[in-house]
């Protein structure tokens, strides 16, 4: 199974590496993809760069099982003005997929036409940008859609994308073996 997280210019470090980490971890095929970027490397909102395993346009959403977006100022309004990636994470969610983003992110998903009718959590007054049904939990999991609330609930958030692809028990594992309270 594979799933893309998409990187775009001022993303937050964290919010990223930890679903990639975690995923990997897991077992799933993780590819990252540049968004917005000169070619594959892709700063971050604390002046890391990362090399992309692609582009996110040379991606098809037809070989993925879920896209994640995460947050971070000016990732999250990078990753809602892309095309490439609101129209991905659409694609992916339509077929039958998961679409997932952390913290200021879900901007890219109301972009992408995917909050509608479904509960979410972002980053404490982006609900007021996105509007809709703001729960303000932690991480919130409605049905194919998975939003988790900033930094400190990456872990949280990447534990849950794991579970949400059907290795509950491997999530345990990785919680235990990572010495999350």
């Amino acid at each position: 199974m594979k799933i893309a997280v998409f990187l775009a210019p001022g993303f937050e470090d964290i919010e990223a590496v930890t679903p990639v980490d975690v995923l990997r971890r897991a077992g799933f095929t993780v590819v990252t993809a540049a968004v917005g970027a000169q070619g594959l490397h892709v700063a971050s909102a604390h002046d890391v760069t990362i090399v992309a395993d692609a582009r996110a346009e040379d991606l098809n959403p037809a070989d993925f099982a879920m896209a994640v977006f995460p947050g971070g100022l000016p990732g999250a309004t990078n990753l809602a003005a892309s095309q490439t990636a609101t129209a991905f994470a659409a694609a992916v969610h339509a077929r039958g997929g998961w679409a997932a983003a952390i913290c200021a992110a879900p901007l890219a998903l109301q972009a992408a036409g995917l909050l509608a009718g479904h509960a979410y959590t972002c980053y404490p007054t982006m609900e007021r940008k996105i509007g809709g049904n703001y729960t303000g939990r932690r991480v919130e999991r409605d049905r194919r859609v998975i939003t988790a609330c900033g930094p400190g609930a990456s872990l949280d958030f990447a534990l849950e994308l794991v579970r949400a692809l059907g290795k509950p028990e491997v999530a345990e594992q990785l919680a235990n073996s990572m010495l999350k309270a």
